[in-house]
């Protein structure tokens, strides 16, 4: 397995055997919240040449006996509408967040909010990811997820998950959690 896979697939080890699953994965978020880089930090890229989506980036790589589709999607307000088009048959949303804007946790909660209620990703598995604790002004993830009001999302699992994408930390928890979580569950 190349260095590039690394990061991301260490957790999906151990399915070996079964028959080859894809998950796929639809990464979404505010422009500016760090979701180019999270992806980029899963498939051990360089994190230092980032500018914004304009459109999509889609990482579909193999491990093993896994597959996993990540549909990045850039967040500007104008391309927010067509966020819908690419639900369909989604396995997991990631939501990241940037934990140290808090000038836009409520425009996040509500663009969260709607997603949640798209029929295409009613009961769909939801990581967030609260991004940039690297800064000093972040908010906890604990007080994220009671901004967001996650504790009312049970029709769901969910999980919120404090990580900096630019250095990786919490990175791995987060992709544990979907290989405890979601992967078991569809063997």
């Amino acid at each position: 397995m190349g260095e590039v896979q690394k990061g991301l697939f260490s957790v999906i080890e151990k399915l070996k055997g079964t028959t080859e699953q894809e998950l796929r994965i639809v990464l979404l978020g505010l422009d500016n919240a760090g979701k180019t880089t999270l992806l980029k930090q899963l498939a051990s890229e360089d994190v230092n040449t980032i500018t914004p989506t304009q459109g999509f980036n889609i990482k579909s790589v193999t491990c093993d006996s896994m597959k996993l589709n990540v549909w990045d999607i850039g967040g500007q307000r104008k391309i927010r509408p067509f966020w819908k088009k690419y639900l369909a048959n989604t396995d997991l949303l990631i939501y990241v967040i940037d934990s140290a804007d808090k000038k836009r946790f409520e425009e996040t909660g509500l663009e969260l909010s709607d997603l949640t209620d798209e029929e295409n990703l009613r009961g769909v598995p939801l990581l967030i990811f609260a991004n940039k604790q690297d800064l000093a002004t972040a908010s906890p993830a604990s007080e994220i997820a009671e901004g967001l009001n996650l504790h009312t999302y049970r029709d769901r699992e969910w999980q919120i998950q404090a990580c900096s994408a630019v250095s990786g930390e919490g990175v791995q928890d987060g992709m544990n959690w979907i290989s405890n979580n979601i992967v078991n569950k569809k063997k």
